[in-house]
C-alpha cells in the first residue's frame, strides 16, 4: 500500500528514486559495453535471466509466496512485456549512440507523460502546457537531427523507447497502489525473460570471458535493484515530487560515457538536452502546485 504522504516519506522516496537512476545509469553503460561483442537479444535475455534469479534469491526468502500476490495481473504481464521491449531498444539503439544521447531523448519522458496522461485522466490542457510540451519536442529535434549528417536512425528507436518509458511509469504508479514492489519487482523480471528466452537461444553466442560474465551479473543487480527502488519510491512520495530527480541521470551518463568510452556530447545534444529538461521541469513544476 502507499505510505501517507509526509516530508520523511518525501525523502525516503526522493533518496530511493536517486540510486534507481544511477543503477539505470550502469545498466545501459555495461549494455553499451557488452553489445560490441554479444548479440543484443542475449544481451537483454542474460539481463533480465540474472535479475530474476537474483530477485527470487533475494525475495522468496523474506516474502514468500507473496512475490506471487497481485490484484492486477494482466497489467503486470502487460508491464513485463513493454519492460523487454524497451530494454531491447535501448541496448540496440546503445549500439550507435552515445550514452549522453539515449539519455537526453528520455528526458522526453515526463512531456509524454504530460500528453497523453491528460486525456487518460480526463484533465483540460491549457494553453502554458501546450506550449511547454511542444517546446520540449522541439528540444527532441534538435538532438534527433532529422535529416542532417547528425542524424543516426538509432535515435528513432530511442524516441520510441521513451514512448513507451512513458507509458510504462503510469503503469508503475497504478500497480504501486495496488501491489506489492516485491511481486511488480519478481512480475517483470521473471516475465521478461520468459518472453525473449525463445529469440536469445536462437542467436545465443558464448560470452568470449570471464570479464563478460561478471558485467552481465552486474548488470543483472543494478537492473533488478534499479526497478525494485522505482517501484518502491512510488509508495513514499508522489510522482510530482520523484519526476524532477530523473534529470539527475543525465550526470551519469555523460560522466560514465566521457570515463569509458571516451565519448562527449556535441553542441546539438547539449542544447536539445537543456530545451528538453527546461521544459519538463516546467511541467513537473505545474503538477506539483496542481497537487498542492
Amino acid at each position: 500500500m502507499l505510505q501517507n504522504d509526509s516530508p520523511r516519506n518525501r525523502l525516503i522516496g526522493i533518496g530511493l528514486i536517486s540510486i534507481t537512476f544511477l543503477c539505470f545509469a550502469l545498466l545501459d553503460c555495461g549494455a553499451k559495453w557488452l553489445v560490441k561483442t554479444l548479440p543484443v537479444l542475449q544481451v537483454v535475455w542474460l539481463r533480465f535471466l540474472f535479475h530474476a534469479v537474483l530477485s527470487t534469491a533475494l525475495l522468496a526468502p523474506k516474502f514468500g509466496s507473496g512475490i506471487l500476490r497481485t490484484r492486477r495481473p494482466k497489467l503486470q504481464i502487460l508491464r513485463a512485456a513493454m519492460l523487454a521491449t524497451m530494454t531491447g531498444l535501448n541496448f540496440w539503439a546503445l549500439q550507435y549512440l552515445q550514452l549522453a544521447e539515449t539519455g537526453s531523448i528520455q528526458f522526453s519522458v515526463p512531456i509524454i507523460i504530460a500528453l497523453i496522461a491528460a486525456p487518460m485522466l480526463g484533465e483540460r490542457m491549457d494553453a502554458a502546457r501546450w506550449t511547454a510540451i511542444s517546446i520540449g519536442f522541439v528540444g527532441v529535434l534538435i538532438i534527433v537531427r532529422p535529416g542532417t549528417q547528425g542524424f543516426h536512425p538509432a535515435l528513432l528507436l530511442a524516441s520510441v523507447n521513451a514512448f513507451l518509458y512513458a507509458l510504462f511509469n503510469l503503469m508503475t504508479r497504478q500497480l504501486a497502489a495496488h501491489d506489492s514492489p516485491e511481486a511488480t519487482q519478481f512480475f517483470s523480471s521473471l516475465g521478461a525473460t520468459l518472453a525473449i528466452t525463445p529469440f536469445a537461444l536462437a542467436a545465443w553466442q558464448a560470452p568470449p570471458g570471464a570479464l563478460q560474465w561478471l558485467i552481465l551479473c552486474l548488470m543483472g543487480i543494478a537492473g533488478g535493484l534499479g526497478h525494485y527502488l522505482l517501484a518502491l519510491a512510488h509508495r513514499y512520495a508522489p510522482a510530482s515530487v520523484l519526476g524532477p530527480f530523473l534529470y539527475q541521470q543525465i550526470i551519469w551518463m555523460v560522466l560514465l560515457g566521457y570515463l569509458v568510452f571516451g565519448d562527449v556530447p556535441d553542441a546539438a545534444v547539449v542544447l536539445g538536452a537543456a530545451v528538453v529538461i527546461g521544459s519538463g521541469g516546467y511541467l513537473l513544476w505545474r503538477e506539483r502546485e496542481r497537487a498542492r
